[in-house]
């Protein structure tokens, strides 16, 4: 059959693994980390669990073999993902950073920045090098990434600078909002993937390019911040003060064009949001069945044999399933396509973090004012659910704007992603309905 939704054996295997590590290795200091006032220390204490995931090829899973990687396919990394977000959803996303980080080094770098950071980074054996992924800024009026396609010079957009210096560049501005990248110790991660502007006199997604920003940079500092949901994720704050960098650290297929690997990194990135909004929704249904199967509410029999928890924890499983399988539809679609996804990509991750947001909340409803009580950790799924919609690139922002603008394009064919035809992604269909910020 053209269509088997079977896992195959291997894809067992590596579901039951996640599931043992997520288990037996995660859960014991999630509440932990969640709790931590300090996000530092909050993830200090994955320290160990971090490496036992190197150590089982789950931290650099979706890169290729040739380079050192674990050569999962998009789907088989889906198959993982699940599995660990079910347990913590920030966790997972340190790990799908990883990739953010690298997995552009791999689309556009040469083959000796190809051996040498991600082959770094993959066969390393110390259980602790990590990989971050800078393209977020702070809001303000002109900044802030969510309008980084903006049209003209002066509006809205990136604003980190590389200025070349004979063999280096110079790096100045801030990031806000990335992840992983000021590493355990809140001194910079091993590697750095940072979308800066070559080119200054270029505004909106002219002039972008991507560079490699390694540890122990001089002029680079971090200041953690500390958010109320998926707080296993560290974000930071990156100050650039005139930060010198090695002018062979730029990927070269990116220069002034990274706008193209911002579209296409969370492209790639939208079926894993989606897949962590499934995973927490899944948590949170079989914890509300669980308690609907048992609490009588002071009636005669359990909650579940009455039509209102039935019906919703019914309607909840459906669309659980359904985002789950349009995960795997478009992490199939991005492996069939040279990792290309920018219109599905979008519009799964849009979709299934939405639609499980509202499955969470419809399972605390069941639960009644108990899902208030800290004992049950609805709490906690609330907030990590509520996460997905808004990180990641926004789902108000660049990932509808990305849908909006291939949509418009006048070549669009309404019926390709379902005959699972190619939909290119070009310069016309970026910055559709922004508002320019003042000229110069």
């Amino acid at each position: 059959m053209a269509f088997d939704f079977t896992l195959t054996t291997e894809q067992k295997k590596i579901q039951a693994a996640a599931r043992e590590f997520a288990l037996e290795v995660l859960a014991p200091v999630v509440e932990a980390v969640d709790e931590e006032p300090d996000p530092l220390k909050g993830f200090q204490l994955l320290k160990p669990v971090y490496a036992e995931a190197v150590k089982h090829g789950m931290a650099y899973g979706m890169l290729p073999k040739e380079y050192g990687g674990g050569g999962l396919s998009n789907v088989d990394f889906l198959v993982a993902a699940e599995e660990i977000q079910a347990v913590d959803p920030g966790f997972g996303t340190t790990l799908l950073v990883n990739g953010l980080g690298l997995m552009p080094v791999w689309y556009y770098g040469t083959e000796e920045q190809k051996q040498r950071f991600i082959t770094q980074a993959a066969t390393d054996t110390s259980g602790e090098f990590i990989v971050g992924y800078a393209a977020s800024e702070p809001p303000g009026s002109p900044g802030g990434t969510a309008n980084f396609d903006a049209p003209n010079v002066g509006g809205a957009g990136i604003a980190v600078t590389a200025v070349r210096d004979g063999d280096e560049y110079v790096l100045n501005g801030r990031k806000y909002w990335p992840c992983n990248v000021a590493g355990w110790d809140g001194q910079g991660a091993n590697l750095n993937l940072v979308v800066v502007r070559t080119d200054s006199n270029a505004g909106g997604t002219s002039g972008l390019s991507a560079i490699i920003v390694e540890r122990g940079t001089p002029g680079v500092t971090y200041n953690m911040i500390s958010s109320s949901g998926q707080r296993s994720a560290p974000n930071a704050e990156i100050i650039f003060d005139n930060a010198r960098v090695r002018a062979d650290n730029l990927i070269e297929g990116t220069a002034v064009n990274a706008d193209f690997l911002i579209n296409r990194n969370f492209a790639w990135s939208g079926p894993v949001a989606g897949i962590g909004a499934v995973a927490i929704a899944r948590t949170a249904y079989e914890a509300a069945l669980d308690f609907a199967k048992t609490y009588t509410a002071g009636g005669p029999s359990p909650i579940i044999n009455f039509q209102y928890p039935g019906y919703v924890l019914g309607d909840v499983a459906a669309k659980i399933d359904a985002a789950r399988a349009y995960c795997y539809k478009t992490a199939h679609y991005i492996d069939t396509h040279d990792y290309h996804g920018e219109l599905i990509g979008a519009q799964n991750k849009v979709f299934s973090t939405e639609l499980m947001f509202d499955c969470v909340y419809k399972c605390m409803q069941v639960v009644g004012v108990n899902s208030l009580d800290k004992k049950y950790s609805f709490h906690r799924w609330l907030r990590e659910a509520s996460v997905f919609p808004l990180y990641d690139a926004g789902n108000f922002g660049m990932q509808r704007r990305r849908v909006h603008g291939v949509m418009a394009d006048p070549s669009f064919d309404p019926r390709a992603v379902m005959n699972h035809e190619f939909v290119p992604f070009t310069k016309e269909m970026e910055g559709i309905g922004t508002v320019p910020g003042p000229t110069r």
